[in-house]
């Protein structure tokens, strides 16, 4: 039974973003295929008594700082000792930031396939040492990993090009909904325009909610997420949500069957993510037939595709596409029925998990490969008699 460990996320099963979702896709499938499954995580990624769990999976929790500058250097510090110690036949490895612990996994004999997620550096979220560190994380990530996996075809080009380095495009997937589910009280179908982001500056987040107040007079304004950290735009949206009773903001939800309800039945989802490549929450929304208005970028019309609707990140245009569009339902179907079909196709959960597991068995069977060449007797000895 070949081993697995996977590292970088908040733990298995979590729902805290993209990283989570696919391990809580991943871990089961390829437990499910034979292997030896370890995913690590942080004190509280994961909630008691989850119906998801896959109990073939193993999970080990490792100590570090939660802060948001140092969680994720400082859990993936400890995570990868671990796994050092423990030695798997291969290591999966979430986010470049963890490029820094990658020798110790090549020291103990662990190959490495690595997502290395966005461009961490162009993220306005981020100070100028932090995208520092996220830029030489890339480059240790570039000389260390075994393998590297781009969620999106444009940041591939950019890795070829920035640090000489090819890999593996491997999307996020997402589930199709056998069903009608039922709407969130208090909404009717097609009428309201949903946001699911992370609240940061380069999600468009601030310019939706300035959005959101012209909209709320024609149509209600559903905003689920947060900054995970409290701020500025967290204060925003709560009091949006205080002041007018057609905005309401949820904050975080795990709750998946009520998040895809909300996709199903929205009149438009606004996606206003300006990096990152193939986000998740775009294309499970895709799957739940959602019609979509996404902010104009290359990675949105790669996953998309350039027949969708797209605006520029400012209120004005968000909010004059959101009301031409909520006017036009033959329009809104259409890319509903476009957008289920395209994640159908492109974007399925088998298919994902499959080109995973085929790497990491590229990645075992070279591994078996150096070591029997290493072990080979007096494999140079015979030249010399």
């Amino acid at each position: 039974m070949p081993s697995v460990a996977i590292i970088g996320t908040r733990g298995y099963p979590s729902y805290y973003g993209g990283f989570e979702t696919a391990v809580r896709r991943l871990a089961p499938f390829l437990a499910e295929r034979g292997w030896d499954v370890t995913v690590y995580g942080r004190p509280g990624g994961t909630k008691a008594g989850d119906p998801s769990l896959d109990t073939r999976v193993k999970s080990v929790v490792t100590a570090g700082i939660e802060s948001r500058s140092l969680s994720t250097l400082s859990y993936g510090l400890t995570s990868t000792f671990d796994a050092s110690q423990r030695r798997p036949d291969v290591a999966l490895v979430m986010n470049v930031a963890n490029g820094f612990w990658l020798p110790m996994l090549k020291r103990a004999g662990v190959p490495t396939l690595v997502n290395v997620d966005g461009i961490e550096w162009d993220r306005a979220k981020w100070g100028l040492l932090a995208k520092r560190v996220f830029r030489v994380g890339a480059r240790m990530t570039a000389k260390y990993g075994s393998r590297l996996v781009y969620d999106a075809i444009e940041i591939g080009r950019r890795w070829k090009r920035d640090f000489g380095v090819e890999g593996e495009f491997i999307p996020y997937g997402g589930d199709t909904l056998s069903e009608e589910l039922p709407v969130e009280p208090g909404l009717e179908h097609r009428s309201y325009v949903l946001m699911v982001a992370r609240f940061v500056p380069e999600n468009s987040v601030p310019a939706f909610l300035d959005a959101a107040v012209k909209i709320s007079a024609w149509a209600d304004v559903i905003i689920v997420g947060s900054s995970g950290y409290g701020g500025e735009l967290d204060q925003r949206a709560a009091q949006l949500d205080a002041e007018n009773p057609r905005v309401r903001c949820l904050g975080h939800l795990s709750d998946d069957r009520r998040l895809h309800s909300l996709w199903q039945h929205a009149g438009i989802y606004f996606h206003g993510h300006s990096v990152g490549g193939t986000n998740p929450a775009l294309v499970q929304a895709m799957a739940c037939g959602a019609p979509v208005l996404a902010r104009d970028t290359v990675y949105n019309r790669e996953v998309l595709g350039s027949s969708s609707e797209f605006c520029q990140p400012d209120a004005d245009s968000i909010t004059e596409a959101v009301l031409r569009l909520l006017d036009d339902r033959t329009r809104l179907d259409e890319l509903s029925t476009q957008n289920v079909q395209r994640a159908t196709s492109d974007y399925s959960w088998e298919m994902v998990n499959s080109r995973y597991e085929a790497a990491l068995l590229q990645l075992l069977s070279s591994r078996e490969a150096a070591i029997a060449g290493s072990t080979a007797p007096f494999a140079g000895a015979a030249k010399d008699h």
